[in-house]
Protein backbone atom coordinates (compact mmCIF):
# COMPACT_ATOMS: atom_id res chain seq x y z
CA UNK A 1 0.00 0.00 0.00
CA UNK A 2 2.75 2.08 0.61
CA UNK A 3 4.35 1.75 -2.33
CA UNK A 4 1.21 2.35 -4.10
CA UNK A 5 0.48 5.90 -2.41
CA UNK A 6 4.79 6.74 -3.69
CA UNK A 7 4.26 5.79 -7.07
CA UNK A 8 0.58 7.91 -7.32
CA UNK A 9 2.69 11.13 -5.61
CA UNK A 10 5.70 10.37 -7.98
CA UNK A 11 3.16 10.50 -10.96
CA UNK A 12 1.84 13.70 -9.65
CA UNK A 13 4.84 15.25 -9.27
CA UNK A 14 5.95 14.28 -12.87
CA UNK A 15 3.08 15.43 -14.54
CA UNK A 16 3.25 18.96 -12.23
CA UNK A 17 6.70 19.03 -13.54
CA UNK A 18 6.10 18.20 -17.51
CA UNK A 19 3.62 21.35 -17.52
CA UNK A 20 5.47 23.54 -15.53
CA UNK A 21 8.51 22.70 -18.39
CA UNK A 22 6.63 23.24 -20.95
CA UNK A 23 4.90 26.69 -19.55
CA UNK A 24 9.15 27.25 -19.73
CA UNK A 25 9.63 26.22 -22.80
CA UNK A 26 6.62 27.28 -24.95
CA UNK A 27 4.53 29.77 -23.05
CA UNK A 28 1.33 28.91 -20.83
CA UNK A 29 -2.33 28.05 -21.67
CA UNK A 30 -4.92 30.62 -22.95
CA UNK A 31 -7.87 30.13 -20.86
CA UNK A 32 -11.42 30.97 -20.80
CA UNK A 33 -11.97 31.12 -24.53
CA UNK A 34 -15.49 33.01 -25.31
CA UNK A 35 -17.74 33.97 -28.37
CA UNK A 36 -18.29 37.55 -28.33
CA UNK A 37 -20.93 38.26 -31.12
CA UNK A 38 -23.12 41.25 -32.43
CA UNK A 39 -24.54 41.35 -35.80
CA UNK A 40 -22.69 38.63 -37.12
CA UNK A 41 -19.35 40.81 -36.10
CA UNK A 42 -17.97 37.58 -33.89
CA UNK A 43 -14.77 38.01 -31.92
CA UNK A 44 -12.93 35.65 -30.30
CA UNK A 45 -11.32 36.42 -26.89
CA UNK A 46 -9.34 34.42 -24.46
CA UNK A 47 -7.28 35.27 -20.94
CA UNK A 48 -3.82 34.07 -19.86
CA UNK A 49 -0.81 34.87 -17.38
CA UNK A 50 0.90 37.77 -17.97
CA UNK A 51 3.23 37.03 -20.92
CA UNK A 52 4.84 38.56 -24.05
CA UNK A 53 3.96 35.36 -26.45
CA UNK A 54 1.88 35.30 -29.61
CA UNK A 55 -1.11 33.38 -30.42
CA UNK A 56 -2.16 31.52 -33.58
CA UNK A 57 -5.98 30.67 -33.99
CA UNK A 58 -7.48 27.84 -36.07
CA UNK A 59 -10.70 27.08 -36.78
CA UNK A 60 -12.78 23.73 -37.58
CA UNK A 61 -16.25 23.38 -39.26
CA UNK A 62 -17.08 19.69 -39.36
CA UNK A 63 -14.25 19.97 -42.07
CA UNK A 64 -10.96 17.46 -42.58
CA UNK A 65 -8.79 20.11 -42.24
CA UNK A 66 -8.90 23.34 -39.87
CA UNK A 67 -8.47 26.39 -41.34
CA UNK A 68 -6.54 29.26 -40.31
CA UNK A 69 -7.09 33.12 -41.17
CA UNK A 70 -4.10 35.72 -41.87
CA UNK A 71 -5.52 38.10 -39.11
CA UNK A 72 -5.55 35.50 -36.28
CA UNK A 73 -1.78 34.41 -36.63
CA UNK A 74 0.79 35.34 -34.47
CA UNK A 75 -1.43 37.70 -32.85
CA UNK A 76 -0.41 39.30 -29.74
CA UNK A 77 -3.67 40.80 -28.74
CA UNK A 78 -6.22 38.36 -26.62
CA UNK A 79 -8.64 38.64 -29.40
CA UNK A 80 -9.56 37.38 -32.66
CA UNK A 81 -11.77 38.52 -35.21
CA UNK A 82 -13.34 35.82 -37.35
CA UNK A 83 -16.15 37.23 -38.48
CA UNK A 84 -15.55 37.14 -42.26
CA UNK A 85 -14.16 33.62 -41.70
CA UNK A 86 -17.50 32.06 -40.40
CA UNK A 87 -19.41 31.09 -43.49
CA UNK A 88 -21.76 29.48 -44.21
CA UNK A 89 -23.35 30.67 -40.98
CA UNK A 90 -25.75 28.27 -40.27
CA UNK A 91 -22.51 25.62 -39.42
CA UNK A 92 -21.34 24.89 -35.70
CA UNK A 93 -17.64 26.16 -35.74
CA UNK A 94 -14.91 25.43 -33.14
CA UNK A 95 -11.81 27.46 -32.84
CA UNK A 96 -8.16 26.38 -31.12
CA UNK A 97 -6.16 29.12 -29.95
CA UNK A 98 -2.43 28.22 -29.39
CA UNK A 99 0.84 29.93 -27.44
CA UNK A 100 3.70 30.46 -29.75
CA UNK A 101 6.78 30.06 -27.75
CA UNK A 102 9.49 32.57 -28.16
CA UNK A 103 12.21 30.13 -29.88
CA UNK A 104 12.66 29.86 -33.56
CA UNK A 105 12.12 26.09 -33.60
CA UNK A 106 9.29 24.20 -32.35
CA UNK A 107 6.96 21.44 -32.83
CA UNK A 108 3.68 22.69 -33.71
CA UNK A 109 2.38 19.11 -32.15
CA UNK A 110 3.61 20.15 -29.12
CA UNK A 111 2.52 23.82 -28.63
CA UNK A 112 -0.16 24.42 -25.29
CA UNK A 113 -3.17 25.09 -27.17
CA UNK A 114 -6.54 25.56 -26.35
CA UNK A 115 -9.97 24.64 -27.61
CA UNK A 116 -13.08 26.85 -27.65
CA UNK A 117 -17.21 26.10 -27.27
CA UNK A 118 -18.57 25.50 -30.40
CA UNK A 119 -20.59 28.21 -32.16
CA UNK A 120 -23.06 28.59 -34.70
CA UNK A 121 -23.40 32.65 -35.77
CA UNK A 122 -26.60 31.90 -37.35
CA UNK A 123 -28.05 30.27 -34.42
CA UNK A 124 -26.15 32.56 -31.71
CA UNK A 125 -25.06 35.71 -32.60
CA UNK A 126 -26.87 38.45 -30.63
CA UNK A 127 -29.12 41.06 -32.88
CA UNK A 128 -29.18 44.70 -32.10
CA UNK A 129 -32.03 47.11 -31.39
CA UNK A 130 -33.79 48.30 -34.25
CA UNK A 131 -34.84 51.54 -35.92
CA UNK A 132 -38.50 52.41 -36.34
CA UNK A 133 -40.68 55.08 -37.21
CA UNK A 134 -44.50 55.16 -37.09
CA UNK A 135 -47.45 56.94 -39.14
CA UNK A 136 -51.24 57.64 -38.47
CA UNK A 137 -53.18 56.37 -40.52
CA UNK A 138 -56.74 57.29 -39.10
CA UNK A 139 -58.07 57.36 -35.10
CA UNK A 140 -57.59 53.76 -34.81
CA UNK A 141 -55.02 52.51 -36.85
CA UNK A 142 -50.72 53.43 -37.11
CA UNK A 143 -48.22 51.86 -39.42
CA UNK A 144 -44.92 51.05 -38.34
CA UNK A 145 -41.92 51.17 -40.33
CA UNK A 146 -39.17 48.81 -39.33
CA UNK A 147 -35.77 49.76 -40.53
CA UNK A 148 -33.16 46.08 -40.95
CA UNK A 149 -30.32 46.25 -38.71
CA UNK A 150 -27.13 46.34 -40.86
CA UNK A 151 -24.60 43.29 -40.00
CA UNK A 152 -20.78 43.90 -40.27
CA UNK A 153 -20.90 40.80 -43.03
CA UNK A 154 -19.90 42.05 -46.47
CA UNK A 155 -21.23 40.57 -49.98
CA UNK A 156 -18.84 42.34 -52.93
CA UNK A 157 -19.78 45.52 -52.36
CA UNK A 158 -23.13 45.30 -50.53
CA UNK A 159 -23.20 45.53 -46.61
CA UNK A 160 -25.62 42.53 -45.62
CA UNK A 161 -28.94 43.52 -42.98
CA UNK A 162 -29.96 40.99 -41.22
CA UNK A 163 -33.06 40.42 -43.63
CA UNK A 164 -30.34 39.42 -46.41
CA UNK A 165 -29.06 36.45 -43.77
CA UNK A 166 -32.40 35.59 -41.91
CA UNK A 167 -34.68 36.03 -44.96
CA UNK A 168 -37.96 34.58 -44.56
CA UNK A 169 -36.83 32.81 -41.28
CA UNK A 170 -36.95 36.91 -40.10
CA UNK A 171 -39.85 38.55 -38.34
CA UNK A 172 -40.20 41.50 -36.21
CA UNK A 173 -41.97 41.72 -32.96
CA UNK A 174 -43.81 44.65 -32.02
CA UNK A 175 -44.77 45.82 -28.30
CA UNK A 176 -47.54 48.70 -27.55
CA UNK A 177 -49.37 50.00 -24.61
CA UNK A 178 -51.35 52.93 -23.89
CA UNK A 179 -49.44 55.76 -22.30
CA UNK A 180 -49.03 55.44 -18.38
CA UNK A 181 -50.32 51.82 -18.47
CA UNK A 182 -48.99 48.76 -17.41
CA UNK A 183 -50.45 46.11 -20.18
CA UNK A 184 -49.08 46.10 -23.38
CA UNK A 185 -49.76 43.52 -26.55
CA UNK A 186 -47.33 42.33 -28.50
CA UNK A 187 -47.76 41.51 -32.49
CA UNK A 188 -45.43 39.31 -34.97
CA UNK A 189 -44.59 40.80 -38.36
CA UNK A 190 -43.69 39.22 -41.87
CA UNK A 191 -43.16 42.67 -43.15
CA UNK A 192 -40.82 45.58 -41.92
CA UNK A 193 -44.08 47.98 -43.00
CA UNK A 194 -46.76 46.90 -40.23
CA UNK A 195 -50.23 47.66 -39.29
CA UNK A 196 -51.34 48.12 -36.24
CA UNK A 197 -55.12 48.25 -35.55
CA UNK A 198 -57.80 48.90 -32.88
CA UNK A 199 -56.19 51.64 -31.10
CA UNK A 200 -58.86 53.36 -28.89
CA UNK A 201 -59.40 56.31 -30.62
CA UNK A 202 -58.19 60.37 -28.63
CA UNK A 203 -55.45 58.12 -26.83
CA UNK A 204 -51.21 58.05 -26.46
CA UNK A 205 -49.56 55.28 -27.51
CA UNK A 206 -46.08 53.95 -27.22
CA UNK A 207 -44.77 51.61 -29.30
CA UNK A 208 -40.96 49.36 -29.23
CA UNK A 209 -39.84 46.37 -31.77
CA UNK A 210 -36.97 43.58 -32.14
CA UNK A 211 -35.96 41.34 -34.39
CA UNK A 212 -37.41 38.06 -33.81
CA UNK A 213 -35.53 34.79 -35.18
CA UNK A 214 -38.23 31.90 -35.57
CA UNK A 215 -35.96 28.92 -36.00
CA UNK A 216 -34.06 29.92 -32.87
CA UNK A 217 -34.04 28.29 -29.34
CA UNK A 218 -36.16 29.90 -27.10
CA UNK A 219 -33.72 32.26 -25.38
CA UNK A 220 -32.12 33.77 -28.63
CA UNK A 221 -35.44 34.03 -30.65
CA UNK A 222 -35.37 37.71 -30.02
CA UNK A 223 -32.40 40.78 -30.67
CA UNK A 224 -32.31 43.67 -28.34
CA UNK A 225 -35.18 46.05 -27.63
CA UNK A 226 -35.78 49.05 -29.75
CA UNK A 227 -36.20 52.04 -27.58
CA UNK A 228 -39.64 53.70 -26.97
CA UNK A 229 -41.42 55.74 -29.47
CA UNK A 230 -44.63 57.78 -28.15
CA UNK A 231 -47.20 59.53 -29.62
CA UNK A 232 -49.34 61.59 -28.33
CA UNK A 233 -53.27 60.80 -29.52
CA UNK A 234 -55.75 63.47 -30.94
CA UNK A 235 -58.16 65.27 -28.77
CA UNK A 236 -60.33 67.76 -29.20
CA UNK A 237 -60.93 70.56 -26.57
CA UNK A 238 -63.58 69.17 -24.65
CA UNK A 239 -61.51 65.46 -24.68
CA UNK A 240 -58.80 67.53 -22.56
CA UNK A 241 -60.83 69.47 -19.99
CA UNK A 242 -60.47 67.67 -16.49
CA UNK A 243 -63.17 66.97 -14.03
CA UNK A 244 -62.22 70.33 -12.27
CA UNK A 245 -62.35 71.89 -15.29
CA UNK A 246 -65.83 70.65 -16.38
CA UNK A 247 -67.36 71.23 -12.89
CA UNK A 248 -65.98 75.00 -12.98
CA UNK A 249 -67.53 75.55 -16.54
CA UNK A 250 -70.81 74.07 -15.74
CA UNK A 251 -70.71 76.56 -12.34
CA UNK A 252 -69.78 79.25 -14.83
CA UNK A 253 -72.23 78.52 -17.68
CA UNK A 254 -75.30 78.16 -14.94
CA UNK A 255 -73.83 81.78 -13.18
CA UNK A 256 -74.16 83.43 -16.56
CA UNK A 257 -77.63 81.96 -17.10
CA UNK A 258 -78.92 83.01 -13.43
CA UNK A 259 -77.75 86.50 -14.87
CA UNK A 260 -79.16 86.85 -18.01
CA UNK A 261 -82.14 85.53 -16.34
CA UNK A 262 -82.13 88.15 -13.95
CA UNK A 263 -81.66 90.59 -16.42
CA UNK A 264 -84.02 89.96 -18.77
CA UNK A 265 -87.01 89.51 -15.76
CA UNK A 266 -85.83 92.97 -14.52
CA UNK A 267 -85.75 94.24 -18.41
CA UNK A 268 -89.42 93.06 -18.59
CA UNK A 269 -90.56 94.14 -15.57
CA UNK A 270 -89.27 97.67 -15.80
CA UNK A 271 -90.29 98.17 -19.32
CA UNK A 272 -93.92 96.66 -18.25
CA UNK A 273 -94.04 99.22 -15.52
CA UNK A 274 -92.76 101.98 -17.84
CA UNK A 275 -95.73 100.78 -20.05
CA UNK A 276 -98.56 100.77 -17.74
CA UNK A 277 -97.47 104.26 -16.66
CA UNK A 278 -97.78 105.67 -20.03
CA UNK A 279 -101.08 104.02 -20.47
CA UNK A 280 -102.51 105.54 -17.49
CA UNK A 281 -101.38 108.93 -18.18
CA UNK A 282 -102.90 109.25 -21.54
CA UNK A 283 -106.19 107.63 -19.76
CA UNK A 284 -106.51 110.00 -16.88
CA UNK A 285 -105.98 113.22 -19.38
CA UNK A 286 -108.49 115.36 -20.74
CA UNK A 287 -110.52 114.77 -23.58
Amino acid sequence: MASLKTILFLGVCLSDWIVITAEQNFGPKVENVRWLSLDFKTILTWTVPKSNHTYHVLFWDQDPEWEESEECSQVSDLECDLSNHLMPFDRTYTADIQTIPDTMSYDPDELPHTFSPSFNPYKESNISAMQFTVEEVDEKTVTVNITDTLTSVHFGEKQLTIRDIFKKDLKYKISYYKSGSTGKRDILSDSSIAEVSGLDPGQSYCFMVAAYITSRTKPLKQGAWSQHWCMEGYRNFLQGLSVGAWVGGIFIFLTVLVLISTVTVLCYRRNKQRYETTQTSQTSGPI
